[in-house]
């Protein structure tokens, strides 16, 4: 059996590896560590938890001891990239831990955090750097840091950090790198795609894969729950009662589920915290000690603690809504069965996820025994049901096709009904409208002359189009109270008709009134209203002349 002293490992690694009661190494390290120590390129693929940090940590460090030069102003010697915060810390962590008799300096640099300590420990020169690229980028662009002296270039979790939404700060990291340098790429899955990017940064890479691609953890006990998405939070609430979940990760794909989970197991007792983007650093680092220590029983967590949060003891996992990435599934379920211990992976499926589900088993290469509950009346149905997978893209798209889908309103018309635009059927006669010699006309309303509302439409001539000014004027008492009250605006008139018709002001009654008892001649148009000479009130709605 293979030992860390037949690795040839400097004795203060040796040292600290005994400290922390460590003496077989893994397979991962037994095969990365010596290739590491000759000073080769490696690809490492290896389920999560099998000790990958120590595989690369270990012979850095060894490195570092043996080769001892002052560390580069402004720089570092060795640069570990993460995707997230919480794996840079867990990284620098280890670094510190290994190598506590080297004297080495160790920093970490992410984004949520005070500036300047980090430009501060870059300005004294770093040994090892651990970072997230985007908080990298600002301090390149700030020329407070110089990876010119880089020796060495870590890339974990390489699935993930070189996607599509991190191909771009990787190359701009890289163009700021020496071209001689040693490049180590780690993760526990490795699609094909991402696998044809990653051996563009490597040269002659030694590849090192101790167990398929996206496997699943043996020790992991899993299984898959269908259920229906208004029962999911009940039948969550049932598993957390389970005495044997001791430690537990609930995961979800977005944040404000992640806090609603949360908010509905504290009211059922359960000692829980969230932790997702949203949440500061502190908040973060302060929901996962607690964690760690045992003070809150259950975290629930996006995807951002699915990868590199290591802590002892986690004895479920539940994935509440499954990823939409498979491979992330591997990483979610690796959070338990660390270091040998077994673990239990629970799976909610509602019924738009059952695709995602035959996704993981695809990918994982394997069939999940399942059961059903769905319909189970022991569960209570949410009054708010979670929205599923498709709901929110269906209400926005429902948005603009306007109230097809609306039911009535009760004692009136649909929500959208206004003069001119009534809801039709297929004879295309208004639905909702009044019988046509009922209704009631204003008198500004300009119509032809000689023009007959009552008159039917077989009678009316070829062409007329009249019916489609029915939203001129304004609201009568009977319309406008059968409308709520709303006031109905003139259509925007053409020039011709502008020219033949002269909109009456609203002081025209007055102006006719004093024509009548005065005999002043009528003037059209506006102007201020001479005070006295009889009263608007009473007089009768005159008739616009024409012309």
């Amino acid at each position: 059996m293979t030992t860390f002293n037949d690795l040839g490992l400097a004795a203060p690694l040796l040292k600290a590896l005994e400290e922390e009661g460590y003496q077989t190494p893994t397979p991962i390290q037994t095969q990365a560590i010596p290739s590491l120590l000759a000073g080769r390129d490696l690809l490492g693929i290896a389920q999560t938890g099998t000790g990958k940090t120590a595989a690369f940590a270990l012979p850095i460090l060894h490195r570092l001891m043996a080769d001892r030069k002052p560390a580069p102003r402004r720089g570092t010697r060795v640069l570990v990239l993460s995707p997230t915060r919480e794996l840079a810390s867990q990284i620098a962590e280890s670094f510190e831990t290994y190598g506590r008799h080297l004297n080495i300096r160790v920093a970490v640099v992410f984004g949520g955090v005070g500036y300047r300590p980090q430009r501060d420990a870059l300005a004294r020169g770093l040994d090892v750097l651990v970072a997230t690229p985007g908080r990298l980028l600002d301090h390149i662009a700030e020329r407070t840091a110089d990876l010119r002296n880089t020796e060495v270039l870590v890339l974990d979790e390489a699935d993930q950090m070189l996607d599509l939404g991190f191909i771009r700060p990787i190359r701009e990291v890289v163009a700021a790198l020496p071209r001689e340098r040693q490049n180590l790429l780690f993760s526990a899955t490795m699609p094909r795609e991402i696998a044809g990017l990653a051996d563009q940064l490597l040269r002659d890479p030694v590849k090192v894969a101790v167990t398929p691609v996206s496997s699943t953890v043996e020790r992991v006990a899993q299984r898959v729950i269908h259920i229906d998405q208004g029962r999911k939070r009940s039948l969550l609430a049932e598993l957390m009662a389970d005495a044997a979940l001791t430690r537990g990760l609930v995961f979800t794909r977005t944040k404000r589920g992640a806090d609603r989970v949360a908010k509905h197991l504290e009211g059922c007792g359960v000692s829980v915290a969230a932790i997702h983007g949203n949440k500061s650093q502190n908040q973060r680092e302060t929901a996962l000690d607690a964690f760690r220590d045992g003070r809150i029983r259950v975290l629930v967590a996006t995807d951002i603690a699915a990868r590199g949060i290591d802590v002892d003891e986690v004895s479920h996992v539940v994935n509440f809504e499954l990823p939409e990435v498979p491979e992330v599934y591997v990483h979610r379920i690796g959070r338990t069965g660390r270091a040998g211990a077994s673990g239990v992976a629970i799976s909610l499926c509602a019924g738009d996820e059952r695709a995602l589900l035959r996704a993981i088993e695809r990918t994982t290469r394997q069939t999940i025994p399942s059961e059903d509950r769905r319909g189970d009346s022991a569960l209570e149905i949410d009054a708010v049901q979670p929205r599923g997978r498709n709901e929110e893209t269906r209400s926005r798209s429902t948005q603009h096709r306007g109230d097809r889908s609306r039911p009535e309103r009760e004692g009136g018309p649909r929500r959208d009904a206004r003069p001119g635009h009534h809801h039709r059927h297929r004879d295309d006669a208004p639905a909702h409208a009044a019988p046509r010699e009922n209704r009631t006309r204003d008198a500004s309303d300009s119509r032809p002359v000689g023009h007959d509302p009552r008159r039917s439409r077989n009678e009316r001539p070829r062409g007329y189009q009249g019916d489609r000014r029915r939203d001129a004027g304004t609201a009568t008492e009977q319309t406008g109270a059968a409308l709520g009250g709303m006031r109905f605006f003139k259509p925007r008139r053409t020039a011709e008709a502008a020219a033949q018709v002269e909109r009456p002001d609203r002081h025209q009654h007055a102006r006719n009134h004093q024509h009548e008892a005065g005999n002043e001649p009528v003037q059209h148009g506006r102007r201020r209203h001479r005070r006295g000479g009889g009263s608007r009130t009473g007089s009768p709605r005159m008739s616009q002349p024409a012309g």
